[in-house]
């Protein structure tokens, strides 16, 4: 008996196929972000996406390279809008954004999407989840390509060019663990060992708090 994921699925028109392969990706998308990599099997994804059962393979080629592909377009299209947001704050500051800005510009993205009234919140768990349960290619990834921190590398060490560059370096590599402990899901933690005086429910005054420590280590 040939096997159901290998075959291909129904003859689509290109607009049907595009729509398939796009239910799949978010199908796909939601389900790790919310069960975890190793608990979701590719039955579980076209049965969300209402699609045919080989429809996983015959657009992404595996399981694997579906998780890849959502990997790397949700963390592309978060480190795009970092950029832009580094971009303009130069632009504003001629050339030479304060160190408010530049670390602005890395908070405030992950930080806006994980709102719980924002439906990109899938995206930043699923990414969250790829730092701990990724592929093999997902954690090359994660420990080789700093590209897109590199242009905040730089532009700290402008704002701050009196910093020896290995404190720079440092300095960022602490902030970048603000970014990963800073889950709405997990402050109820926090909320405990304060008696409930920490109830930061709005994103922008979190993002206010996180740049006044983050900043205050930069200008020490």
């Amino acid at each position: 008996m040939t096997d159901p994921l290998l075959q291909d699925p129904p003859d689509e028109t290109d607009e049907a196929q595009v729509a398939t392969k796009a239910a799949v990706f978010n199908a796909a998308e939601r389900l790790f972000a919310l069960h975890g990599f190793q608990n979701v099997s590719v039955r579980d994804i076209t049965a969300e996406a209402r699609v045919n059962l080989a429809s996983v393979n015959y657009h992404f080629g595996s399981k694997d390279s579906l998780l890849f592909e959502i990997f790397r377009r949700r963390t592309s299209e978060l480190n795009r809008e970092r950029a832009r947001m580094l971009h303009e704050a130069a632009a504003e500051a001629g050339g030479k954004p304060p160190v408010r800005e530049i670390l602005k510009a890395y908070f405030a993205p992950p930080l806006r999407w994980a709102s719980p009234d924002n439906d990109r919140r899938i995206s930043v768990q699923f990414i969250i989840r790829a730092r701990s349960e990724g592929t093999a290619e997902m954690r090359e990834v994660l420990r080789n390509d700093v590209s897109h921190l590199a242009r905040f590398a730089d532009a700290l060490t402008a704002a701050r060019p009196e910093l020896p560059k290995e404190d720079v370096y440092w300095r960022l590599h602490f902030i970048l663990g603000m970014v990963h402990q800073n889950r709405f899901a997990e402050f109820d933690r926090l909320h405990h060992l304060s008696g409930g005086i920490t109830r930061e429910q709005d994103v922008e005054g979190l993002l206010s708090r996180m740049l006044d420590f983050a900043e205050a280590g930069f200008l020490a």
